[in-house]
């Protein structure tokens, strides 16, 4: 290619690029007179089932494209989250400090033109949200080798607040300190995140403590300076706070994923061609096959269930709460027919929320 024909292709791909610009303001301009509608009529002016509507809206128009369909999301969130933060500055609240995964999670959401309030722990999360101090929520919810994260569970039967979406974010750990590995004589981190590396600790750190700490970014923070002590966290949290990452990819697992939900006040309407996960939780009465009959209501519509998860109710000994997700939204006739059916043989049943079943 000579210099004639690269300038003509520069030449095209500023055009485009004028292009692009101009209908990109036009997709803004329309967005914010939504919001102004939205506005006068009480409504939330985030909806993650319009969002995935769009989303999936576009990988059909992009079929045959060069772009992957998770590049194309990707540009559009932040498209979206450009319009969302022209109709109204929400403030987003997660489990913090700045960098924690929970962190990466909340942008991979919302996108980056949105505020974030770094919150000290998940309970802070719900009751700056049911405050209204904050918008919406983002927390952990589980992880795909060490399983629930039980405070959130816990916290989510006790609050009026609603699950409007989820996230899955693949976990990545680095262990980030200012000392050589043959040093390293403490290693901090969240509990979750510990339990995560639990085989590349044996093998390359067997005699070093293991401290818990409430964040993968507090850790980190400890760790800056501290000779002897490293932290286990993301690679952003190592730059961010300037610690220096000495061995990377030490999760026991390369599929580690984990699971977060944005919590709200309000529940999300139902919309077409979305496909929904609801999650529910229950309690069951002392007796022979309890379980089995709390199930059948699903079993007898064809309802297909994706998790089931007990914990302690702490109201007495030997006493559960069962946490079930399902596919399909509660309004949906054969769910509605099921919860139903649910509440007249058990002792205690919530619905948790219904949302959009992405996997990314």
């Amino acid at each position: 290619m000579n210099s004639s024909e690269l300038e003509q292709l520069r030449s095209k791909i500023d055009d485009i690029d004028r292009e692009v610009t101009r209908l990109l303001n036009d997709r803004v301009r329309a967005s914010a007179e939504i919001g102004r509608i939205k506005n006068q009529q009480g409504l939330d002016p985030y909806d993650p089932a319009r969002e995935e509507e769009v989303f999936r809206k576009l990988e059909k128009l992009n079929d045959g494209g060069l772009l992957e369909a998770e590049t194309l999301r990707t540009i559009y969130r932040e498209v979206i989250s450009a319009s969302i933060a022209l109709q109204k500055d929400l403030q987003i609240g997660y489990l913090g400090p700045e960098a924690t995964f929970t962190h990466q999670a909340a942008i991979k959401n919302f996108g980056s033109a949105l505020s974030y309030k770094p919150l000290s722990d998940i309970p802070d999360v719900f009751r700056e949200v049911e405050r209204s101090e904050c918008d919406y929520g983002v927390v952990p919810v589980e992880n795909s080798t060490e399983g629930a994260v039980n405070r959130s569970l816990d916290l989510l039967v006790d609050t009026e607040l609603t699950i409007i979406a989820q996230v899955y974010l693949k976990i990545e750990h680095c262990l980030l300190s200012a000392s050589p590995l043959d040093e390293i004589q403490k290693v901090s981190s969240k509990d979750q995140a510990l339990a995560q590396c639990g085989e590349w600790l044996r093998r390359n750190l067997p005699t070093a403590r293991l401290e818990d700490a409430t964040s993968t970014a507090e850790a980190v923070r400890n760790a800056k300076g501290a000779s002897g002590t490293a932290a286990i966290a993301g690679a952003l949290a190592g730059r961010l706070y300037d610690v220096p990452c000495i061995a990377e990819g030490i999760q026991d697992r390369k599929d580690n994923l984990t699971r977060f939900l944005v919590v709200g006040r309000n529940p999300l309407a139902r919309r077409e061609d979305i496909e929904y996960k609801t999650s529910i939780v229950l309690s069951l009465t002392d007796k022979v096959s309890a379980l089995q009959e709390g199930l059948r209501p699903f079993g007898d519509r064809g309802i297909n269930l994706c998790k089931i998860e007990s914990r302690p109710s702490r109201l007495k000994p030997w006493d559960y709460y069962f946490f079930v997700d399902f596919l399909g939204h509660r309004d949906d006739e054969l769910a509605s027919e099921a919860i139903s059916e649910l509440e007249k043989v058990c002792p205690f049943v919530k619905c948790l929320g219904s949302y959009p079943n992405t996997s990314t």
